[in-house]
Order: C-alpha cells, then sequence, then structure tokens
C-alpha cells in the first residue's frame, strides 16, 4: 500500500507499513466472515476510505465510504437526527455511535466505523478542544464507542484518527 492518500507531512514510511499491515489484518478477517465494511467520517474527510481502497482488492471487504462533514450530511446521508446534533454537537458519542449505525443501515456492509472530531487548528472549545475525536464501531450487532484527544496540527490530529480507527477495528473484529 502506497501512502497516496495521506500526505508525507501525515503519514511517514513506518507509519505506513505498519497501516498496511492492520488493514491486512481487517481485511482478512473480513474476508474470512464474508463481510463487508462501510465508514462515516467527518473530521478525516476520506482518508479512513481512502486507507482501505489503497490496499488491492479492498473491493472484496470495502461496501462504502459516507463522508459527512456538514451536520446536514450526517442527517441526510446517515439518519443522524438533527435534535441529537443539536443537543450534544456534531462532536459526540451519541451522534458518532448515530454515524455508525447510520452507515450499517444505508449500506451493505456487516461492520462500520465512524469518526467526528475537531481537526484545528480552529473549531475548538473549552469542552472540546482542537485534537477531540470521537470513535465509533458496529461490528457483529454491538457499538462501541470512545473520545481520543489527540496531539498536534491538522494533519496529525488527522493521521491519528486514522490509525486509531483502524487499529480498533482490528482488535474488534472476531477472529
Amino acid at each position: 500500500m502506497s501512502a497516496v492518500s495521506l500526505s508525507k507531512n501525515e503519514l511517514d514510511a513506518p507509519t505506513a507499513q505498519a497501516l498496511e499491515a492492520i488493514l491486512v489484518s481487517i481485511s482478512g478477517a473480513l474476508l474470512a466472515r464474508g463481510w463487508m465494511l462501510a465508514t462515516a467520517e467527518s473530521c478525516t474527510g476520506g482518508l479512513i476510505a481512502a486507507a482501505c481502497t489503497d490496499l488491492a482488492g479492498s473491493s472484496q471487504w470495502f461496501e462504502r465510504g459516507v463522508v459527512s462533514y456538514s451536520n446536514a450530511a450526517k442527517t441526510e446521508l446517515l439518519g443522524v437526527d438533527a435534535d441529537l446534533i443539536a443537543q450534544h454537537g456534531a462532536v459526540s458519542e451519541p451522534v458518532a455511535r448515530a454515524m455508525a449505525e447510520g452507515a450499517l443501515a444505508r449500506s451493505h456492509a456487516q461492520v462500520s466505523l465512524a469518526v467526528t472530531g475537531v481537526a484545528g487548528p480552529t473549531g475548538g472549545s473549552a469542552d472540546k478542544p482542537v485534537g477531540t475525536v470521537w470513535l465509533a464501531w458496529c461490528v457483529d450487532g454491538t457499538t462501541h464507542s470512545e473520545v481520543q484527544h489527540f496531539a498536534g496540527d491538522r494533519a496529525a490530529v488527522r493521521a491519528a484518527t486514522v490509525r486509531h480507527a483502524l487499529q480498533h477495528l482490528s482488535a474488534r473484529l472476531p477472529r
């Protein structure tokens, strides 16, 4: 896999090799079960889907990716309730979970992952500073979620989000 989708500043060569190993693990687990993956991305703007599809043969296990950067896109494309966004904000656990569940409901996939966060350099707040990212995974009928606080500039936050989302997806897939 090349790091074409991620700029040189976002992903160095050793990290690209580690990411490829994670994707090979994910693809093997999904293929073994005949499952497909769907992604729902906000702050990463499609970088997770791009990383997945950089791996040759990914059409056998990667079903689709939705970039839902705006709140309207989250509602229209993923079915996230606008009231949920209004109540909790786009960068929140309920919205990340709804994005992951919406990606499954609107695809032919059996597994999904979603990310929503504040990549920076602007947009942060006292409650949700730059680097705050909510992640959610739907695997085998169960939705898992967590918050992370990544350091660095916009590129570093986005690259860390991609790596973390895929590492934790790999760990959650049954073998």
